[in-house]
């Protein structure tokens, strides 16, 4: 299995079978070059996590891409005049030729006085790979490569460790880092590092380079 990194919380995953691109959102750069996707997976209607106005160009240079979007960016899309496909928890996907579940469904709250939006988690063939989007949803299955939320207005530091040791995978590799400098992306790597579950390993990768996980 195969990763690339866009920034933020965009990312590609190539299982072998599949090519599956996650939130191509406006903190993320180089994914609007990306050819041969079976599909583009939206966790949340957010702006970081989906771009509308790259989004529509990189769907028509994909035409055998299914567009995968949570119940609040359904709007966003038709809006754009895109074909997507609605889904929320509990739904199970063939994309390409790999399986998809769809898990938890609520965005972490910011403050308690603002709404949140609906947030779609991916588990990709039943927890090789785990993509929560703006949440810290533990899911059912036993995952191996671990989507890591970093910085965010709705997270701290030890929310984000206490979900890395609930969810044990066997690598994580940081996500959701495009509020943070370098110096505050090297202290929470650094307590990632420390804290994460024995035998397990945090994979900071480089933007745009491919990974093997």
């Amino acid at each position: 299995m195969q990763i690339v990194h866009f920034g933020h919380s965009c990312v590609l995953l190539d299982t072998g079978s599949a090519r599956l691109l996650f939130d191509p959102g406006t903190f993320s750069s180089g994914f609007e070059d990306l050819r041969d996707l079976d599909a583009v997976l939206i966790t949340h209607q957010h702006v970081d996590h989906l771009d509308t106005n790259r989004l529509p160009a990189l769907v028509e240079a994909n035409p055998q891409a299914t567009l995968v979007v949570d119940p609040g960016s359904v709007e966003e899309a038709g809006k754009l005049g895109l074909t997507a496909q609605r889904v929320a928890p509990g739904d199970t996907l063939t994309l390409g030729g790999a399986e998809v579940a769809v898990v938890n469904g609520e965005h972490a709250i910011i403050h308690a006085s603002m709404p949140m939006p609906p947030n779609a988690g991916y588990v990709v063939d039943g927890g090789a790979f785990y993509h929560p989007g703006d949440a810290l949803f533990v899911p059912e299955q036993k995952v191996d490569v671990l989507g890591l939320p970093t910085a965010a207005p709705w997270l701290k530091t030890g929310e984000a460790v206490d979900f890395l040791r609930a969810v044990a995978p066997r690598v994580a590799v940081p996500i959701h880092e495009g509020l943070l400098n370098e110096t505050g992306l090297a202290l929470t790597y650094g307590w990632f590092s420390r804290m994460a579950p024995e035998g397990g390993e945090v994979k900071v990768l480089t933007p745009r380079e491919p990974a093997d996980v």
